[in-house]
């Protein structure tokens, strides 16, 4: 990793790409609505039910809790900015974490068939899901969120001719 700049992971031969910050924002919005609908599902039956004078200390209570869901929800997200993946002959690299690092390896000879995944937000902000499908039994696959569309489309179509090309080989 390069100590001038911590936030881009590089090493001498590869060059390990970030997703964009546009899915990195995407995804922050995504997880803090989520964990912010929580405390809000939770406290509604108790402010249902509650009297005249249990109501404002109820809603305070809603309140603190959702506000604490959704800043949770924000930096839980956010993490996807720490994701860097990189292909190369071999197959797909998928780097995740700032303090621990998990590194996947996919080799072409292990992939079995390659998904990309498109929901309405991603479509709306130019983003897709990679999904990598292995012959692994302890991993049936990984999943690469927050690629620019151009990038989902090509590791998919690269990842597909090194299995086509390595099939005929065999």
């Amino acid at each position: 990793m390069s100590d001038a700049d911590p936030d881009r992971a590089t090493d001498d031969a590869t060059d390990w790409r970030a997703p964009p910050a546009r899915a990195v924002r995407l995804h922050a919005a995504t997880s803090a609505l989520w964990c912010g609908a929580i405390p809000l599902l939770a406290f509604a039956i108790p402010l249902y039910a509650a009297d005249g004078d249990e109501l404002p200390r109820r809603l305070a209570w809603c309140a603190g809790a959702t506000v604490i869901g959704l800043l949770a929800g924000a930096l839980l997200g956010a993490r996807l900015r720490y994701q860097r993946w990189t292909l190369d002959d071999a197959g797909l690299w998928l780097r995740q974490g700032r303090l621990w690092w998990r590194e996947t390896r996919v080799p072409v000879s292990r992939v079995q068939h390659v998904d990309l995944k498109h929901g309405p937000l991603e479509r709306r902000f130019g983003l897709a899901t990679l999904v990598v499908h292995t012959a692994a039994v302890h991993l049936s696959g990984i999943t690469v969120r927050g690629l620019d569309d151009a990038d989902a489309q090509h590791l998919r179509d690269t990842l597909a001719k090194q299995l086509d090309d390595a099939g005929d080989a065999l």
